[in-house]
């Protein structure tokens, strides 16, 4: 990966402000590893920061010309600055690359805001001394963290979810302006109207599907997934597909994929599969003034079970969302299964979940926005209501020990069944029998 800004613009502070820029005329593989770590950790989220060896610092500022580095010392200094981030816990990697400024060499490593924050750095390098402690910057200093400092750390602790990262492959010019102002309209956001005068960047900072310091703002994985015209050229599994089997077998079935943004490819896997699998029958029951409706997959349980299948996978992986109808019930798989502390049992006995982490916490809040989901762990009992309220058998939750997929299948109204059809039409042929229709004179 290339350092997102060139090293003039480092050293004269153009873009990168000093606080998040520090200079060593040479190399201390202590002060180094202690400073990576820091920005590592980035605690007041200024989007970390860059270590230059090679140029000396006076109150904060670079002396120019720099004092540079041999060929040799580079080389060096880059191979114990990958032995020394292994030592980082966990583990943190930043970017090195040789620059070369008024020919002479310098070193410049590049450390991101990490995304398994907290990171702790040996205290010393010392043969005997095991200590690891939290680095934080404090204006232009690198410091052990006090505990107020700590507090604040821990606080960050959680992994910053997939959908709320940065992606380091995308540009901003892969968020679609066109998307995000339907998007705004629909939900009635103030934004909707500054959204066609605001600069580009201003808006995405707002809606906060975009992020980084000035030299690489960023597309966070939300952007994409909710505002690119092809998000599985970013995430290869953001697809739905799905599978409506004859039956014969299981030899003969037939297959649509649907892609695009996650609403406008959820709403238009449900908008086939309503026109295609949803069916509605209604009947004339005996001894009774109404006819009977019966419908063979409540619309609204297979909305819900369809959108927490998007809400809740993993974008980390190329699985697509699988949805197989097949003649008694419609099987929805995802990948993987549901965090901790949800557990087999629980989705098995359908006890209330109260506590829950959330994989895509920005995608379960834009599809509340859109009214595709319930959310906050609502969306279970929902599904269970609606197939009661259809007298329909009760839905089916499981996932395999190991949490590798979750698998949601709702089973046809009695009514359908090829047993009931069968008892309906020996029923029908009975009655037939008893009152045959009056023949014209």
């Amino acid at each position: 990966m290339a350092l997102p800004v060139n090293l003039k613009q480092l050293l004269t502070g153009e873009v990168v402000e000093w606080e998040r820029l520090e200079f060593k005329e040479g190399w201390n593989p202590e002060a180094a590893v202690h400073t990576i770590c820091a920005f590592a950790n980035d605690l007041n989220n200024w989007g970390g920061g860059y270590f230059i060896v090679g140029v000396a610092e006076e109150q904060g500022k670079p002396v120019l010309p720099p004092t540079g580095l041999q060929p040799e010392q580079v080389d060096a200094i880059q191979k114990k600055l990958l032995e020394l981030c292994y030592q980082i816990t966990p583990t943190y990697i930043p970017v090195a690359e040789p620059e070369e400024y008024d020919g002479k060499l310098v070193l410049v490593v590049w450390a991101p805001g990490g995304d398994n924050r907290p990171y702790k750095a040996p205290v010393s390098l010392g043969r005997d001394n095991k200590e690891k402690d939290y680095y934080i910057r404090h204006f232009s200093s690198t410091t052990r963290a006090k505990e107020l400092d700590r507090q604040r750390l821990l606080d960050l602790t959680a992994k910053v979810p997939f959908d709320d990262r940065i992606n380091p492959r995308a540009e901003l010019t892969d968020l679609d302006l066109g998307l995000i102002r339907e998007h705004l309209q629909e939900i009635n956001s103030k934004l909707a109207d500054e959204a066609t005068t605001m600069p580009f960047e201003e808006l995405c900072r707002q809606m906060r599907i975009a992020s980084g310091p000035p030299e690489y703002f960023k597309p966070l994985n939300i952007g994409l997934l909710m505002f690119n015209r092809q998000p599985e050229r970013f995430f290869a599994g953001a697809i739905i597909e799905i599978i409506i089997h004859s039956g014969n077998g299981g030899r003969n079935f037939t297959e649509k994929r649907f892609t695009g943004p996650l609403p406008q490819q959820l709403r238009q896997a449900l908008s086939f599969l309503q026109a295609q699998v949803l069916v509605e029958q209604v009947e004339k029951i005996p001894d009774q003034a109404e006819a009977g409706r019966f419908i063979n997959y409540p619309f609204a349980a297979l909305e819900e079970a369809l959108a927490n299948a998007v809400y809740h996978r993993s974008y980390e992986l190329a699985n697509t969302i699988e949805v197989n109808v097949r003649p008694t019930q419609i099987e929805i798989l995802s990948f993987p299964g549901a965090l901790p502390p949800v557990t087999p049992e629980q989705l098995r006995s359908g006890s209330r979940i109260v506590a829950r982490d959330y994989r895509n916490r920005r995608v379960g809040d834009f599809l509340k926005e859109l009214h595709l989901t319930e959310g906050r762990a609502s969306g279970l009992p929902y599904i269970r209501t609606a197939m009661e309220s259809n007298g329909s058998p009760p839905p089916l939750f499981e996932m395999d020990a190991d949490r590798l997929s979750f698998l949601t299948t709702l089973r046809i109204n009695p009514y359908f069944n090829s047993q009931s059809i069968a008892q309906r039409e020996a029923q029908a042929l009975r009655e037939a029998r008893r009152h045959p229709p009056l023949r014209p004179h």
